[in-house]
């Protein structure tokens, strides 16, 4: 497999291809194919963004006939027939079943550009300069949102202070059960030196941080002392959302009400890029025109893909089998730890989102290439790079999956055998 060019011409920044060193050629649905014919099964999904696999024959022929028919694929923030499809579709699909009045931000097409606009935004309807964010989290590589983000290697590329960040220990971090009480207490004390801050921002599940699991006695926890004190309720569920976790929201059903929503990744259905904030129209309001702007606000392609994309929702069959694919993840992975019972491993996630915290972020680093060895791709996260993270498109056919959780525990004997 020649990969010389690459090394030769492109940047030492290149990470991935590190881990999976080989050519890729062609993908469908939950499987890569490398350019000697070599298929991988994909449990990575480009970290979450292809939740409808790769290439989604819906998707393609929507998008070849948009561009046959020279659709607008290019259009700042100018009114296309495409937007309008997609915000109407949304709206349908997403907003009215749960009462929500959310105005739909388009900005540049990354995750992180959306968590820079959320804490913009939240400074400016406040007044304030202090969000409050937790360990573990991640929210992205800009310096706004690389401030929010917890993980010491990322902030320590910044090559400036990153400031006016409260950090809290994240519901299941040492600290954790009592971390929002304590500030909390500070808060009310006005003689703590304690100001209350713009926002809050959390995910519900940190995916990035390890996949941590926030319950919803949590979650309102901090909900509630941001309406408290008067500061906005941001919830990033740029990775954990649409449909991983069974619902278009990984807090579905958990009674909440978030001032902003970040949305990114599989939003586009494609893997083409975009991104989009949820606004309450009250906070929206504090903008003005033009106050957060990007090149690539009106990528016809994926608001294309993502009107398609919406369909899923609407099909509670499919939902269903978001759920009984992710018990059957979680069981095999439970069923591994039972079979290492020497090793002090934990299984945790929700739906299509589970993982395996190894503690040992070396071993997690072997496993991971084991089942690259095997035809098997996954990314470790957490601290230390110690959690197995298991993302396959929602769409994955149960072959596939039964298959790549073979290979998975084939991998791991490896791993152990190798210590």
């Amino acid at each position: 497999m020649d990969t010389t060019i690459f090394e030769q011409h492109e940047s030492e920044i290149r990470g991935y291809c590190r881990a999976y060193p080989t050519v890729f050629a062609s993908a469908s649905n939950a499987r890569q194919v490398s350019e000697d014919g070599t298929s991988y099964i994909d449990f990575f999904a480009g970290a979450g963004v292809l939740n409808f696999g790769h290439n989604n024959p819906r998707m393609k022929e929507a998008m070849i006939e948009f561009l046959q028919a020279d659709g607008v694929a290019h259009s700042l923030d100018t009114y296309t027939t495409t937007k309008r499809d997609f915000i109407a579709r949304f709206h349908e699909v997403v907003l009215a079943p749960r009462g929500m009045e959310h105005k739909m931000q388009f900005m540049g097409p990354t995750g992180s550009n959306a968590v820079e606009a959320a804490m913009k935004l939240a400074r400016l309807a406040t007044g304030r300069r202090e969000i409050v964010a937790f360990s573990h989290g991640f929210h992205g590589m800009t310096l706004g949102s690389l401030a929010a983000t917890a993980n010491h290697a990322f902030r320590q590329w910044a090559g400036v202070p990153l400031t006016d960040v409260v950090r809290l220990p994240f519901e299941t971090a040492p600290g954790g059960r009592t971390g929002v009480a304590d500030y909390a207490a500070a808060l009310r004390d006005p003689s703590s030196g304690v100001t209350a801050p713009a926002a809050f921002l959390v995910e519900p599940i940190q995916a990035e941080g390890g996949v941590n699991v926030a319950s919803r006695e949590w979650l309102h926890e901090v909900q509630d002392l941001a309406r408290e004190v008067g500061a906005l309720f941001i919830i990033d569920d740029i990775q954990a959302g649409v449909g991983r976790t069974g619902g278009y929201f990984s807090f579905d059903g958990m009674d909440l009400d978030p001032d902003i929503i970040t949305l990114a990744k599989g939003l586009g259905g494609f893997g083409t890029p975009i991104a989009m904030n949820l606004n309450k129209p009250e906070v929206d309001a504090h903008w003005s025109p033009g106050a957060h702007t990007g090149t690539f606000r009106g990528q016809g392609l994926s608001f294309l893909a993502g009107t398609v994309a919406l369909d899923y929702f609407t099909d509670e069959a499919f939902l269903a089998d978001v759920l009984a694919k992710g018990q059957t993840m979680r069981e095999r992975l439970t069923a591994l730890t039972a079979a290492h019972p020497e090793q002090d491993w934990e299984v945790r996630g929700r739906g299509m989102m589970q993982a395996l915290d190894t503690g040992d972020g070396a071993f997690a680093k072997q496993v991971q290439q084991e089942c690259f060895e095997r035809g098997l791709l996954i990314g470790p996260c957490g601290s230390g790079g110690r959690v197995i993270k298991l993302i396959p498109p929602l769409t994955i056919p149960e072959e596939d999956l039964h298959e790549g959780l073979d290979l998975l525990e084939q991998a791991v004997d490896a791993a152990r055998r190798a210590v």
